[in-house]
């Protein structure tokens, strides 16, 4: 076991880098005369996803950007949840546009993607953009993979030959952080719900990154001495002595073995908003210029 603390990867400075550039480039669209405006779907009754909202709008809010909320129950209607994304990407007031997922099973995902318009896509939720991040020609990246490449750089953590486990493929997060660690030259394995003995693929990986928003689904025993752990999820656990925000890793146990790993929260998190942020100025700018 190791005998001093994993070092803390920490999201709060670097999100401060972000937020600063971001700022920068926002002024420069307000001194050219474009106002971006971000509009979010949500098509939830979870409170999770409602104060994951309350987030970007607060966030936004804070540095003078104009929002424009809709909140659905998540039993509206399929057809209803595709206008309404349709209705807000054809506006030509909203600059940058963000769906929040997973949605209703009975909502088709692919067909609310296709609805986004790739122009006005701030997390690369539309198939054109995933397909273009994926040959290696972003048009936007989508803001978790954004915020873990960041906090890596800016924690000097080699990537490049390193035996990566992914835990979890969601095409908004798992799959472009497997693309990110390839396209940083490490060598990647993919997990997710399927996959058998997962404790026997973690152990191989000298760099972890956890997506799979289960609290607790890695503890100790399935780590190696010296890994690097970043745990993407952010989980609200409701017990006696309150509410606790964990991971999909047990910090406690893993903490004995690992080298490095991101808290939570106080890790990805407030990267990931840093780089809505940028994001949405960047779709704004760049619609502006080719407007």
């Amino acid at each position: 076991m190791s005998e001093s603390s994993p070092r803390r990867l920490a999201g709060d400075d670097p999100a401060a880098a972000v937020r600063r550039e971001a700022l920068d480039r926002l002024e420069d669209c307000r001194r050219a005369g474009v106002d971006p405006l971000l509009a979010t779907v949500l098509v939830s009754d979870a409170s999770d996803d409602e104060r994951f909202m309350d987030r970007k709008h607060d966030l936004c809010a804070e540095v003078g950007i104009d929002t424009r909320r809709v909140d659905l129950p998540a039993d509206a209607p399929a057809e209803r949840v595709y206008r309404t994304v349709t209705d807000l990407g054809d506006d030509p007031a909203v600059t940058a546009l963000f769906v929040q997922v997973p949605l209703p099973d009975h909502v088709d995902a692919t067909e609310v993607r296709r609805c986004v318009p790739p122009e006005k896509d701030v997390d690369c939720f539309n198939p054109e953009n995933l397909g273009r991040l994926l040959r290696g020609d972003p048009r936007v990246r989508p803001v978790t993979e954004q915020a873990v490449d960041r906090l890596l750089s800016a924690h000097d953590v080699t990537v490049a030959g390193r035996d990566a486990v992914v835990v979890g493929r969601t095409p908004t997060i798992g799959v472009p952080l497997a693309h990110l660690c390839c396209r940083r030259d490490a060598t990647v394995t993919v997990c997710h719900s399927r996959t058998r003995d997962l404790a026997a693929k973690t152990r191989t990986a000298d760099l972890l990154l956890t997506a799979a928003g289960t609290p607790g689904l890695v503890d100790g025993s399935m780590v190696s001495e010296g890994v690097v752990v970043v745990d993407v999820s952010v989980t609200r656990v409701e017990d006696d002595d309150g509410t606790t925000l964990v991971g999909d890793v047990d910090a406690e146990s893993v903490g004995t073995k690992a080298a490095a790993m991101t808290p939570v929260p106080g890790g990805v998190g407030p990267l990931t908003m840093a780089m809505l942020l940028r994001n949405v100025v960047a779709v704004t700018a760049a619609g502006a210029t080719n407007g």
